[in-house]
């Protein structure tokens, strides 16, 4: 496993990290204790020292899982989680330092640790964005120490660049993958110059670029590859990283032929996301330990060759980029 920087924390992190969205259940399957507490310490043994949560994952049981596999390590192992999804309706009204200040205070005791390495405003209104109070408050908990760090995941762009004016903002987490390039136009060396960590979800876009879902393929009703393609339940920019599966198809199959050179999609994907050297860390998800493994393979692959990524460029621009680019 490699490791880099993690922005001003200046922690070690690993290149490939581990998001528990689907850890231990997820895509509709109910949450297994047992699925998920196989799943992190292989993570862990395989170099994997980043992972992160959310106490909106299986309410709260992820929190758990994940905190429940860390204190049984000897070695360090950074724990990210989020809050604010809970607040409902997710609105800007709804936010208020008292509860973010609960919703941490519930993170500590459903992870059992003491301190939580990185807490993240977890997509909040873009009004939250402005106000200093929400900000000041982590900077308190940081000094009461129940927080290490302090980061914010965001739907967009502009949602970063205004969270990065805060100093306490350490990470930014963002969706970033061959169906959403414009990261990497617009942010990354802003982040850079702020030393500020990116975090790297939906590297995968919902499973599309491993290159195994077909026309054909179905999702469960709990899925939200289902039900929130046009955004009924989060962002749309979530699922398949909002883009239409019609266009998605074509661009699949040349990644697979001309990008990848027909090798493991999936694994070419997340090193192409590791060629930008101001990327912290990649969190995809597993619901399996072969999809474990594929991720953490993806660290020991070549760099990508100038074939691959002008390759990369030209199907995103052809296919993808018409739809998803103004958006995020």
């Amino acid at each position: 496993m490699n490791f880099r920087v993690l922005g001003k924390t200046g922690w070690k992190v690993s290149e490939i990290g581990l998001g528990t969205w689907q850890v231990g259940g997820g895509w509709g399957k109910p949450f297994d204790p047992k699925r998920a507490d196989e799943l992190l310490h292989s993570a862990f043994d395989q170099g994997i020292n980043f992972v992160d949560t959310a106490d909106v994952y299986d309410r709260g049981l992820s929190e758990a899982a994940v905190g429940k596999a860390v204190r049984d390590r000897s070695e360090k192992i950074y724990v990210a989680t989020k809050c604010g999804r809970r607040i409902q309706p997710h609105i800007n009204e709804g936010y208020t330092t008292d509860k973010l200040r609960r919703f941490v205070e519930d993170s500590l005791r459903n992870t059992g640790l003491d301190q939580l390495d990185l807490i993240q405003l977890h997509c909040p209104p873009n009004e939250v964005y402005l106000r200093d109070e929400m900000f000041r408050l982590f900077e308190d908990l940081k000094a009461e120490g129940k927080i290490a760090a302090m980061g914010v995941s965001v739907e967009r762009i502009n949602e970063a660049m205004t969270a990065m004016k805060y100093d306490i903002v350490s990470t930014v987490q963002i969706i970033f993958n061959l169906f959403r390039q414009r990261p990497s136009e617009m942010l990354f060396n802003l982040a850079a110059i702020n030393q500020v960590g990116l975090i790297i979800r939906v590297p995968l876009a919902s499973g599309l670029l491993s290159g195994k879902i077909t026309p054909e393929s179905t999702f469960g009703n709990d899925d939200h590859r289902n039900f929130n393609r046009d955004g009924k339940a989060f962002d749309k920019g979530e699922t398949f990283s909002g883009v239409p599966l019609e266009k998605a198809f074509p661009a699949i199959e040349e990644l697979k032929s001309d990008f990848a050179d027909n090798h493991d999609l999936a694994a070419q994907a997340l090193r192409w996301i590791l060629m930008f050297k101001q990327v912290s860390t990649v969190i995809p998800g597993a619901s399996s330990l072969e999809q474990l493994n594929g991720n953490v393979r993806a660290s020991q692959l070549p760099p990508l060759n100038p074939h691959q990524m002008q390759e990369a460029v030209r199907i995103y621009e052809q296919y993808i980029k018409p739809e998803v680019h103004h958006q995020w």
